[in-house]
């Protein structure tokens, strides 16, 4: 602790009378550094002052001495017995000696004694022993250790101020992060990175002693396989590269506690000082996307672990379905119960469907006596809530058709003509064709589409809705009572989140933009309502299995230089899919391999649900303090022009709010159409989703209890990504949040037609990225060199189909023509062939080990990349061609969310066969591949000088296709291995085709002739 220096003049010294004989006490002398620790310095350390600690914090001291009765050096005993305080004042004397080797302090020391006050009977404190019971004495005189951490009255004569002390002093906490990166052991990433460069040696090599030894008995075949292992090495690089520095991150979800939810000078109540965040939800079809499914997930996002009145949540339904709008009504009825009884009981997962479902003890970890009573209540709520939902469907037809029938005869009613005849006086009734509506439970019609279509009520024409279903709560918690028809909700907050349902306007003639231009509309209309400075996107099927998902997030944007975050991604962990996972569903090569390589680098690239976001850079926005990274690899880093003219303005005007600025790749409008109110709202979004300004080290931060009282990108099919990419291109950071307990879970298609439709739009929209202007190529000079790389990898993946088609078929033509693609397998082809192998088996291993994946994942996933390139990606080529080159738009198909019919096998739908154009690829490869392993086989046994060689050489790329291809093969058998009549006569087909062309392309050699008397050849 730094005091200030006393001069001279005022310097007391303490008499040796005052110790009474004896010996004197060590002093212990310590000091403040600047970063807080306190370094103890006595007298009888050796050290040397003169030099290195002559410096203005070793030279002012505070004295540290224990005020005990029988040791206070400078009080002087009163008449009374009681000894009156003083400040004792002393200098340092200069330590002389024998010894010549010990310098001379430089300077005089400032020392500081507090004193303590004395009572009369500190005789009576004695032991029987003689000696003095401090503990008692503290006791019996309430004695006080004077200034510290331990004891501090306001009510002491000591000023402690005056001696340039404060209780800031000694209550001065350490600051704590809120997260902290943990990198991936030396011991696996280094062996890692050297593996990655003797494999992309070993393949230079390979290359280049393919290239200068061909192949002169089959040059096309040789050719053909050149241009595709140059293209795949080039693949494989890029698909490396990134994966270089993966790093796992962790969080202290108990100092955001500390720091944002704990009584404070500035928060002297308590209350939450966390930003708020809205959760979009979006749906389009309630038919593919049951409502019961997004109820649940409503339900989890309700029921979440973070203040309420910080939450709101809103779902976009592009379908704009009465089906979907009564859902959700349900869903805010039957909440009111659901999340008091996980607030009560701290119920895991929150989604109710899933809690119901657990397999294990419902009962483990609690401990309130009426939890199974409550629970057994609940479940038969959800039950009949269950039937409810599904009931919906019959129970709106019915209103319809009643409230139909008599809107109908209302208008014959009003509408009937009397014709009265002059002679025979006969009366014509006209009945008019009423067109039939859809009706609300309150007996009006229904703005958006309607069963039966017409004008203005029917999908892609309607008008736009918003509806608060449930209002926005009060700042106070609203503790439950006692109820008997209910649970006993007693203390127990029973408030909910606020909750909108949304459906934007659509009319023909417009490009709605998808799922992009659902987003955008749901940030316009909740900048409005609630402006929470962040934004969590998920899909109607992704619920929240981590309630504290969003803490743990929170944690990353507010922690030091959290203000250049632009989001949070989370891994997609998907439930319902089969045990072996057979088409690669959990893509956890990708969620625990790419994505955390990339969080090592700029950030992961955004997949399109369970992703964080600030709004502020959802606007579009540059981040502060943005850097741009230039030379050949962007090894060199410097401020962008515009963080150096920030700082500066800054430093003129010092404003809490940023102003509108230009960014490089997107012209922001000052403001959105006619709306004022939506331009007022972003520097309060701005503002409040800056980090807690707690120490001097964090830049851009808001003072403390400040918080006590969009855009998504258009022009592709995976709007995600490009998203994503433009946030990276303007030099914000992201970050890959893995929880402990998954964050969120979702479902994903287990059939193999509707899992390669979900992947041909993935790739679809990566063929659209690669021919956009967001291109990373064209990036600008704020993107990393390995995230323009891995984002480059993105847009290129897809155009790999075309070479391994081409590859797939090598061995087949290899066969069939005795050829293969070296003049023999000689010893330098083997060896390379054996050491990038070996080595990329070798990368494999410590792959999964340091993402934690497992050896079946990778190979499914190995699986998959054949089966998903020969079919998927080869149709997202020719699709994006088609788009850039005629124009011809792509279609969407909606993913479907709906679960198997069959109740008794819960992957029934896994074993379903679907005829899809996707299809044909992959199936005309494996007929070709087995016709040739026939035909190769014959000729080379009835061969008169057989070439095993070639034979083994493309038998074994020919057995390596087929076994890439096996869970294709096992799924168009079905459950019961029957293949449907299609795949028989494909295959037929096809291996007709191709006995016929070889037959034409090579015929046999030489000619049969009968004649008379004998058989001539």
């Amino acid at each position: 602790m730094s005091t200030r220096a006393t001069s001279p003049s005022k310097k007391k010294s303490s008499s040796s009378d005052n110790n009474n004989g004896k010996p004197p006490q060590a002093v212990r002398f310590g000091r403040r550094t600047s970063s807080g620790r306190i370094v103890g310095l006595s007298q009888d350390d050796d050290l040397d002052m003169s030099a290195e600690n002559a410096t203005g914090d070793s030279m002012n001291y505070t004295v540290m001495m224990p005020p005990t009765p029988d040791n206070q050096p400078g009080v002087e005993q009163g008449a009374g017995g009681t000894s009156s305080s003083s400040r004792v004042r002393m200098e340092s004397q200069q330590r002389n000696g024998d010894q010549t080797n010990i310098g001379r302090l430089s300077g005089k020391l400032d020392r500081r004694v507090s004193v303590l006050k004395s009572n009369s009977k500190s005789m009576l404190m004695r032991s029987q022993t003689g000696d003095f019971d401090h503990n008692r004495w503290l006791f019996e005189t309430k004695g006080k250790y004077g200034i510290g951490t331990a004891c501090w009255k306001e009510e002491e004569a000591y000023d402690a101020t005056s001696a340039g002390m404060t209780m800031d002093d000694f209550t001065d906490k350490p600051w704590k992060p809120l997260t902290r990166k943990i990198n991936v052991p030396p011991a696996i990433i280094s062996p890692y990175r050297l593996l990655v460069v003797i494999r992309l040696v070993a393949l230079i090599l390979f290359l280049s002693w393919r290239v200068q030894n061909p192949n002169e008995d089959a040059l096309w075949l040789w050719g053909l396989s050149i241009v595709c292992e140059i293209w795949f090495a080039f693949s494989w690089l890029l698909d490396q590269l990134p994966k270089l520095n993966p790093i796992n991150r962790a969080v202290d979800l108990a100092a955001l506690k500390e720091k944002f939810e704990q009584p404070c000078p500035s928060n002297p109540q308590g209350r939450s000082d966390l930003p708020g965040v809205d959760i979009f939800v979006s749906t389009a079809d309630p038919d593919k996307e049951p409502p019961l499914v997004t109820a649940n997930t409503i339900l989890s996002i309700l029921a979440v672990e973070y203040p309420v009145e910080k939450i709101a949540c809103y779902i976009s339904d592009d379908g704009a379905s009465m089906l979907t709008f009564e859902a959700m009504a349900e869903a805010v009825s039957f909440a009111e119960l659901w999340v008091p009884f996980c607030r009560k009981h701290n119920i895991e997962p929150r989604n109710p469907d899933t809690y119901f479902n657990l397999k294990k003890d419902p009962t483990k970890d609690k401990k309130k006596e009426d939890f199974v009573k409550d629970r057994r209540w609940i479940k038969r709520e959800y039950d009949e809530f269950k039937v409810r939902i599904n009931g919906l469907p019959d129970a709106i037809k019915k209103r319809c058709d009643m409230l139909n029938s008599k809107d109908e005869l209302q208008r014959n009613d009003s509408h009937t003509t009397t014709n009265t005849d002059n002679s025979n006086g006969e009366t014509n009734t006209e009945k008019t064709e009423v067109q039939k509506a859809t009706w609300m439970a309150d007996g009006t019609q229904w703005p958006g589409t309607w069963y039966q279509k017409a004008p203005d009520h029917a999908k892609g024409d309607h008008a736009g809705i918003l509806q608060i279903m449930s209002k926005i709560p009060e700042i106070d918690p609203v503790l439950g009572h006692y109820d008997e028809k209910k649970l006993d909700f007693t203390g127990v907050d029973i408030r909910l989140p606020m909750f909108v349902y949304v459906s934007r306007e659509k009319r023909p003639g417009y490009d709605h933009n998808k799922k992009a231009g659902a987003m955008n509309a749901l940030v316009r209309a909740s900048a409005i309502l609630s402006n929470g400075p962040f934004i969590l996107n998920l899909d109607c099927d992704h619920y929240f299995y981590n309630s504290m998902a969003i803490r743990e997030g929170m944690c990353y944007m507010m922690d030091r230089g959290g203000d250049r975050i632009c989001y949070v991604q989370f891994p997609q962990r998907f439930e319902g899919i089969d045990p072996s996972d057979r088409y690669a569903n959990h893509n956890t090569v990708f969620f625990d391999g790419n994505m955390r390589a990339l969080d090592g680098l700029q950030g992961p690239v955004y997949v399109g649900t369970g992703c964080m976001f600030r709004r502020y850079a959802l606007y579009g926005f540059d981040p502060p303090r943005a850097i741009e990274y230039t030379g050949i690899f962007g090894q060199h880093k410097q401020p962008t022009q515009s963080t150096v003219q920030e700082q500066s303005d800054q430093e003129e005007d010092s404003s809490d709010t940023q102003h509108l600025t230009s960014h490089p790749d997107l012209e922001l409008p000052k403001k959105f159409g006619n709306s004022t109110v939506f331009t007022d709202s972003i520097p309060v979004a701005e503002f409040q989703g800056r980090p807690l300004a707690d120490h001097v080290s964090v830049k851009n931060g808001r003072p403390p209890g400040a918080l006590i009282h969009a855009r998504w990108i258009y022009g592709s099919v995976t709007e995600d990504v490009v998203t994503g990419y433009r946030m990276h291109n303007r030099g914000w950071r992201s970050v890959y949040c893995i929880t402990k307990r998954d964050a969120f879970r979702g479902s994903a298609p287990i059939n193999l037609t509707d899992r390669l439709h979900q992947v041909l739009r993935w790739a679809t929209g990566s063929v659209e990225i690669f021919f956009s202007r967001n291109n990373p190529m064209v990036a600008t000079r704020r993107l990393k060199f390995l995230q323009r790389v891995a984002y480059l990898n993105v847009g290129i993946y897809p155009f790999t189909s075309i070479f391994l088609v081409v590859y797939c078929f090598l061995p087949a033509l290899s066969l069939f023509s005795g050829q293969f693609i070296v003049q023999g397998l000689s010893i330098p082809f083997l060896s390379y062939l054996l050491t990038i192998t070996v080595c990329l088996m070798l990368l494999s291993l410590l792959e999964v080990k340091w993402s934690g994946i497992g050896l079946e994942e990778w190979w499914r996933n190995e699986q998959f990349w054949v089966i998903g390139g020969t079919s998927a990606h080869f149709a997202a080529v020719l699709q994006g061609l088609l788009k850039v080159i005629a124009g011809i738009e792509i279609s969407f198909t909606l993913t479907s969310k709906s679960a198997a019919e069959e109740e008794d096998d819960i992957y029934a739908d896994l074993y379903v066969v679907k005829w899809t154009s996707l299809f044909c690829m992959p199936l005309t490869i494996m007929v070709i591949n087995m016709v040739a392993l026939v035909i190769g086989f014959s000729r080379t046994v009835y061969s008169v000088i057989p070439e095993w060689n070639k034979f083994l050489g493309g038998c074994f790329f020919s057995l390596w296709v087929l076994a890439h291809m096996y869970p294709f093969a096992k799924g168009l058998t079905g459950k019961r291995g029957r293949v449907p009549t299609i795949v028989w006569v494909w295959s037929g087909l096809v291996s007709i085709t191709v006995s016929l062309l070889w037959i034409t392309i090579s015929p046999p050699q030489g000619s049969v002739s009968v004649s008379s008397g004998g058989v001539q050849m």
